[in-house]
């Protein structure tokens, strides 16, 4: 009898409800994973994993090794390779609902703070495709929870864990240095400086550098292309966002509903008596603004902030609440306008509507995603456009190879202009029997020729025919790729079928590089 109730109770309290709406976040994502189609980078990811190496141009090697792992258990099918980013969001809605329980928020404050990650439309998005961000937002989350326990407790040996989530999470993605920056400013901002003086925060940055040193000694020996991707991507492919837009952005990838709940918690980190054991976090999200700004960020490097300070901002609410005898009927509007407001948005970042629905229903909104990118615009946004288009081009391509006698095809390469198109021939060109891509775009310039270094035949998708004429000796446009849903820089893209190369592949590939 008395295990019964234990039990009973058990699934009352308030970690079972923060265990629910984690699998409620979970089933939303199993549930829409599979819409429309493969993204882009999910593409490149794959082809990654297929080569997996200690580090790429544009991506430290965490998302490779994960695919790959995924791949080997799950199948590449969509909701196999979804899996993982869908378990990473789930995990980050129960460790918001952990940060507000020690921060001293009861069972609302609790359940606020993870309705508002689950609304939001940043990591709705995010944790619906395979992609570093969703990793990203967990290794952020977890490592704001260790330093809370750290500050909370003053356990010193957390510190070594704290290392330890840095490190992967820098193995992940190099964005985790902003988290180590913006710690290291809350510290010194803050009476928290005194642990500088502690050898554990020292040992702490010992191990995340000891973990991220292989994909250290990888950049050293590839002569930094990293720093020369993320150089050109912001000087000619990153759009350069004013203070004010950028504050927009972050309003509209929260969700507007979400924006007085940060602000609540960055407001309460600075000037609460409760929140000033943990007003680093304040300082932190100041700190990190302003380097974004300056450094012409793309508006979602900031959104793995975001639950603490949600979490911050929900303790703040119920403090309020509690103080005021008539405010309990705060606790359901609040919470029905969040999920009323969450439920408006999804369709924006959750493939839930057939997409010329979409479209209609965006433009009924009102609402456009900012470009990040200095691309033109399609019919959709970039986030949906890039996953669509993909096995049509590789049909098209596979009909140009196809018309090739078997001796051609021997002696024939397939050259394309990005990653994602190169990872669309080799994913979906393997049931036409296409041979694998070459590009020149970021670590498709580093795989090389891939064995092609002979050729003397090139199937060219896009680019400038009188680009060619140096290379080749007949050049004759064979077909054309289209599709309207597509990016407009992926439309109408002539296919070229190249002979006769003036040099061979090996002399020409330095001058198809290019890490953007």
């Amino acid at each position: 009898m008395k295990n019964k109730s234990l039990s009973a109770s058990f699934f009352k309290n308030d970690l079972a409800v923060l265990i629910y709406l984690a699998l409620a976040k979970l089933l939303i994502h199993f549930f829409f994973n599979g819409g429309y189609g493969y993204f882009r980078d999910e593409l490149y990811y794959m082809a990654c994993g297929d080569n997996l190496a200690l580090g790429f141009v544009d991506h430290p090697p965490l998302i490779a090794f994960i695919t790959r792992f995924t791949r080997m258990i799950l199948g590449d099918s969509l909701f196999a390779l979804r899996f993982f980013p869908a378990l990473a969001g789930a995990l980050v809605v129960f460790l918001t609902g952990l940060i507000v329980r020690e921060l001293g928020g009861r069972r609302f404050a609790q359940i606020l703070a993870a309705v508002a990650v689950m609304v939001s439309g940043i990591f709705l998005g995010m944790h619906n495709i395979l992609t570093m961000n969703a990793f990203d937002h967990l290794f952020w989350t977890l490592s704001a929870y260790l330093m809370i326990r750290i500050l909370k407790t003053n356990n010193p040996k957390l510190w070594i864990l704290l290392g330890i989530v840095l490190g992967f999470g820098l193995l992940n993605k190099y964005s985790m240095l902003f988290f180590g920056f913006g710690l290291v400013i809350g510290l010194l901002l803050t009476h928290n400086r005194k642990y500088f003086l502690s050898r554990w925060i020292w040992l702490s940055g010992m191990v995340a550098f000891l973990i991220f040193l292989p994909n250290l000694i990888w950049q050293v020996g590839h002569r930094w292309p990293t720093l020369e991707f993320m150089k050109n991507a912001t000087l000619y492919k990153n759009v350069a966002l004013s203070p004010l837009e950028f504050l927009a952005g972050q309003i509209l990838e929260m969700h507007p509903f979400n924006f007085p709940i940060l602000l609540i918690g960055l407001s309460h980190f600075l000037f609460s008596k409760s929140g000033k054991p943990y007003q680093l976090f304040g300082w932190m999200y100041i700190a990190l603004f302003l380097l974004f700004v300056l450094t012409r960020s793309k508006t979602y490097y900031f959104a793995p902030i975001y639950p603490v300070m949600f979490a911050e901002g929900a303790v703040g609410i119920g403090q309020f609440i509690q103080s005021g005898k008539r405010r309990a009927w705060l606790k359901s509007v609040s919470l029905s306008f969040l999920i009323l407001g969450g439920l408006l948005t999804a369709p924006i970042v959750l493939p839930v509507l057939p997409v010329d629905s979409y479209i209609k229903y965006e433009s009924c909104l009102g609402i456009s995603h900012p470009p990040s990118e200095n691309h033109e615009m399609g019919p959709l946004p970039q986030l949906y456009a890039d996953m669509f288009g993909w096995e049509t081009m590789a049909a098209t391509v596979a009909e140009v190879y196809g018309q090739l006698s078997p001796e051609e095809k021997k002696q024939c390469a397939i050259y394309v202009q990005n990653y994602g198109e190169a990872g669309a021939i080799d994913f979906f060109g393997r049931k036409h029997g296409l041979p694998k891509a070459i590009s020149g775009h970021n670590n498709y310039w580093l795989w090389g020729l891939r064995g092609y270094n002979k050729a003397n035949i090139v199937i060219m998708l896009g680019g400038c025919e009188a680009d060619y004429k140096r290379a080749f000796k007949k050049i004759k446009q064979v077909a054309t790729f289209r599709h309207k849903y597509v990016m407009p820089y992926e439309n109408n893209l002539p296919v070229y079928l190249c002979r006769g190369i003036r040099l061979p592949l090996k002399g020409l590939w330095p001058y198809f590089k290019h890490f953007d």
